[in-house]
């Protein structure tokens, strides 16, 4: 706990710092995805000129790298520093992310982009779950869901400004651009965390082997395929919205970005909407926001060659996939026990799983020559996935609690 409460306006000063923070880390995330064509192009040159569809499934591996880097620096990260002052910790993983992106937007050859998207997904759960802790304690008892939705808000803000910004920017100027600018976001926000966050004394008596404890937990596991099966339906189709946009519904370049601006409002939307229906009903919520998705998905696909469908539906699916990251959120820090800090950045390993899982799928069934379209019916069958493991998560919860009748 910090050793006293700030005043109010260092308390906005510093949750703003940590927004910043996770607003370049939305962008980071996402700003690839409306970018692939380009990055093929400049990055692939021989894969682009034989087959352009190969070469876009094959750049969509930074995607992949980016989440798997999540998954694994999540958990350790965030185990290995529970012991060291917070404060400290989210300087040090704010400047990790600025350099880690200066070399996605410096390194020459699509290998070592591909290494540096693996590298600045590193930090990236390890700073939620950190900064959520910092963020929840700033404001003090009776405000902490407050503070950590303030800082959850730079992530769902990157989405409606910052990812149509950084992608119209790449088209114009050249994808580095983007990750140009990313960087500059998290340089900035290195300086502000420095600046305005107070000190956050850690846990000194935690170690990384305490935290994993958490993986002996049944419902731990079965939350976390939750995240990485059935959010994965949504990267499923986010990975691929640009050609989705270009070549299946035939609009020009320019309408990619526009359409991730909708995508954009739809998560925001469905952030504080999810957040609301979660408190009302957990597990209802948890299950029928992925038979929705599912559905969302399946209309999605079938009417994708017009481009008004398709934004209309772009939003549903943005906007039923935050409903769930809440909600997801929510059920696996319930099941984690005492371990709250390693589970808050599990989530994000979760999550980032079902980011690589998605666009893996999805670039295979682009180069086995599907077309763009079948990317949604990829997300369809995860979705579906997810709305099983939910049902035999909550199915296992009410056998556990079910009373037990004398014969």
């Amino acid at each position: 706990m910090i050793p006293s409460l700030p005043t109010r306006g260092i308390a906005r000063w510093a949750l703003l710092s940590l927004a910043v923070g996770s607003f370049g880390i939305g962008m980071t995330e996402f700003v690839v995805m409306g970018l692939l064509p380009d990055i093929a192009q400049e990055l692939l040159p021989s894969e682009w000129a034989s087959d352009p569809d190969a070469a876009i499934a094959q750049t969509g591996w930074l995607i992949s790298l980016y989440a798997l880097g999540v998954v694994v620096g999540a958990p350790t990260i965030a185990g290995s520093v529970a012991r060291f002052p917070r404060h400290r910790v989210m300087v040090a993983l704010a400047a990790a992310l600025t350099l880690f992106n200066a070399l996605t937007f410096l390194l020459p050859t699509f290998e070592l982009v591909a290494a540096s998207r693996f590298l600045a997904g590193l930090p990236h759960g390890a700073y939620f779950g950190i900064g959520a802790l910092v963020a929840a304690d700033v404001l003090g008892p009776g405000m902490r869901a407050k503070g950590v939705a303030f800082v959850l808000t730079g992530l769902t803000l990157a989405n409606v400004v910052g990812v149509p910004l950084g992608t119209a920017l790449g088209q114009e100027v050249g994808w580095r651009a983007a990750f140009m600018l990313v960087a500059s976001i998290f340089l900035i926000a290195t300086v502000l965390i420095t600046i305005f966050v107070p000190q956050h004394a850690g846990s000194p008596g935690r170690t990384l082997r305490a935290e994993l404890k958490v993986f002996r937990i049944g419902q731990v596991w079965l939350a976390l395929a939750v995240g990485a099966i059935g959010f994965g339906g949504f990267f499923a189709v986010y990975s691929y919205i640009a050609p989705l946009v270009t070549e299946v519904a035939g609009s020009p370049e320019w309408a990619v970005p526009v359409v991730l601006m909708i995508m954009g409002v739809g998560m925001t939307i469905g952030n504080l909407i999810g957040g609301h229906l979660a408190d009302v009903h957990l597990t209802r919520t948890l299950v029928g926001g992925h038979a929705t998705l599912a559905a969302v998905l399946v209309l999605l696909a079938l009417t994708a060659q017009s481009i008004y469908a398709l934004a209309f539906f772009v939003l549903a699916v943005g906007l039923v996939s935050a409903a769930l990251s809440p909600t997801i959120q929510t059920r696996l820090m319930d099941v984690a026990g005492d371990n709250q800090s390693i589970a808050a950045a599990l989530n994000h390993s979760a999550l980032n799983l079902g980011n690589s899982l998605g666009a893996l799928l999805g670039g295979v069934v682009i180069a086995a020559g599907w077309g763009f379209v079948a990317p949604a019916w990829v997300g369809v069958a995860l979705a579906s996935g997810g709305l099983v493991v939910a049902g035999c998560s909550v199915a296992s919860d009410r056998a556990r609690t079910r009373p037990v009748v004398a014969s």
